[in-house]
């Protein structure tokens, strides 16, 4: 009896650890924030037959992409063409079928990455061997490609620059070339990735993506309550911002103080009047019951339990 007493105990005293550890790790969380990536501007001398802009910012996209950290959006001039598409569905000229325009869906970014190239170099030099044949040429060359990235991290609410971080990368290559021809980017990032001037900007941007994500911390997450009915509390915020069963957040009204002279934000403060924890999460929206205080309202803002 005393050996199947210890074996329900232990059983028990892991099923605890389990719960607390599960717990732990809601309120740790992988809360993901929406970013938006600005074009870059090329501030450098390089002036080649490809879009230097274009190859950083979709070098970019897709590092951020695979972190699984973010919910990256389209750039500026892709949201700007859908917003234009809706506009235009929504005027009666186009063939909709009856059709309701949906608007209002569009994803804000909580943070934008902005910044400029300021040096780019991608040369290749051939030796004075090789051998010639029919215009094509088989020899030794040295390829060499560089870059120099100024990359800010700015909160989209307040337009302020909370961090920045100058990126290099640099790649060098000694072998045998066949006609000495270069590539560049056409929308292809995997086969640009290959390429020695796609080696050197990926190193810039996994310096400027883990220097990101290390600054996380310190930026603050938020949602909003979008519904509250009863001991139910409805947030903009699921399963697709990292949202897990458990997690536990504040409840409160924000207050924003700014510059009367400058309209800068200074000091921006809750006062907390409840604290929810999530029961069920949808891919937008997470379903939260009140554990204490109360008067929580639409509108209000979510924050998370430290």
């Amino acid at each position: 009896m005393r050996k199947y007493q210890s074996i329900l105990i232990a059983g028990i005293l892991f099923a605890l650890v389990l719960l607390v550890a599960g717990e732990c790790l809601a309120q740790a969380g992988g809360l993901r924030y929406s970013i938006a990536v600005s074009r870059f501007e090329n501030r450098s001398n390089w002036r080649g037959q490809w879009s230097l802009g274009d190859a950083w910012g979709a070098v970019l996209t897709d590092s951020l992409n695979k972190t699984e950290r973010f919910i990256v959006l389209g750039e500026q001039d892709m949201r700007r063409d859908a917003m234009q598409e809706q506009d235009f569905a929504a005027s009666g000229r186009a063939a909709g079928g009856g059709r309701k325009v949906a608007t209002g869906y569009m994803t804000p970014a909580q943070l934008l990455i902005k910044g400029a190239i300021t040096h780019f170099a991608d040369e290749t030099s051939g030796g004075g061997a090789g051998v010639g044949y029919k215009g094509f040429r088989l020899g030794g060359s040295q390829s060499n490609s560089e870059i120099n990235v100024v990359m800010y991290i700015v909160d989209s609410t307040t337009g302020q620059v909370m961090a920045s971080k100058k990126c290099y990368g640099k790649v060098s290559k000694t072998g045998l070339t066949f006609g000495l021809s270069k590539g560049g980017f056409s929308g292809d990032v995997g086969g640009f990735r290959k390429t020695n001037a796609g080696k050197a900007m990926e190193q810039a941007v996994d310096e400027g993506v883990e220097f990101l994500i290390s600054k996380l911390e310190s930026i603050p997450w938020t949602g909003t309550v979008v519904l509250a009915k009863g001991e139910k509390v409805y947030i903009n915020r699921g399963e697709r911002e990292g949202i897990t069963v458990g997690q536990r957040f504040d409840v409160g009204k924000s207050e924003v103080i700014r510059d009367p002279d400058t309209g800068e934000v200074l000091d921006q403060s809750t006062e907390t009047v409840g604290t929810i924890r999530v029961v069920t999460v949808k891919k937008k929206l997470s379903i939260c019951e009140v554990i204490s205080g109360g008067g929580i309202k639409k509108g209000m803002d979510v924050i998370p339990v430290q």
